[in-house]
């Protein structure tokens, strides 16, 4: 199967479930007796969205917390490339290291986001550190696994070949460990949603976790699905980012020869 038809059967199942869960959603709502400012009806969360992005309110705090999102996801998959390559590479490094990374995330995000407000105020900067630090440790770990996954017999082609370091990186290293690091982009950019989301519940003044704590407290119950929808379908949609790049770059590893 070609990758063009392997994307388009993938997004017509995806659409399916997705139909099938808006049926079901649209079922309980009507029929299950739960009252509607429990459960709103798709229908009703729909409306309460489109008046929110034609008051103009909407569009702005999705676009804030898409900002933090893209930011932290893209510092914290930085430095988790360059330390889990450094890692990869030292040994001994690593062990004297790896207690502190493995230590950190013992501590969960929700605590450390109070600290984080605390430090760097209720702007995006909290936000987007928070993210990064929650995406840095997947993708830390992926990416020293991927670099060691490279089989011994190429690196010894590779010396026997006189290959510099630099070509022993960009020919053999970075292409034998993108599965690993696919692997953690992809865990890493849904975990990056909810890093954001986490900051802007403790302290912030706008982004969807801002807006989804306001209609809390006003028992506007369709804006509190459609912002949880809203965040959900962020996540999707750069989870599904990645593993069409994930596809492009190797699908040829799942491709029979013809």
């Amino acid at each position: 199967m070609s990758k063009d038809r392997r994307v388009g059967s993938q997004a017509l199942l995806a659409a399916v479930s997705i139909g099938v869960a808006w049926a079901a959603w649209e079922i309980v709502a009507r029929w299950s007796g739960i009252p509607t400012f429990l459960i709103p009806s798709p229908g009703a969360v729909v409306v309460r969205l489109v008046e929110s992005a034609s008051a103009g309110v909407l569009g702005h705090h999705v676009g804030v917390t898409l900002a933090e999102v893209l930011t932290g996801l893209a510092v914290g998959l930085t430095f988790a490339l360059g330390v889990g390559y450094a890692l990869a590479k030292s040994p001994s490094v690593e062990r004297l290291v790896s207690p502190y990374l493995v230590a950190s995330q013992s501590v969960p995000v929700v605590a450390l986001a109070p600290l984080m407000a605390l430090w760097f105020g209720p702007g995006p900067t909290s936000k987007i550190l928070i993210s990064a630090l929650i995406v840095f440790f997947p993708a830390l770990v992926n990416t020293v696994l991927g670099v060691r996954s490279v089989p011994a017999e190429l690196r010894d082609l590779m010396r026997s070949l006189r290959a510099s370091t630099w070509q022993t990186f960009t020919k053999l290293e970075v292409p034998a460990s993108l599965p690993a690091v696919f692997s953690g982009l992809k865990i890493g950019a849904t975990l990056s949603v909810i890093g954001a989301v986490v900051g802007e519940f403790v302290a912030a003044n706008e982004g969807l976790g801002f807006l989804l704590n306001v209609a809390r407290g006003r028992y506007d119950t369709p804006l509190v699905f459609g912002c949880v929808l809203l965040l959900v379908g962020m996540a999707l949609t750069l989870y599904g980012i990645t593993s069409w790049l994930e596809l492009r770059l190797l699908g040829w590893r799942t491709e029979r020869p013809r």
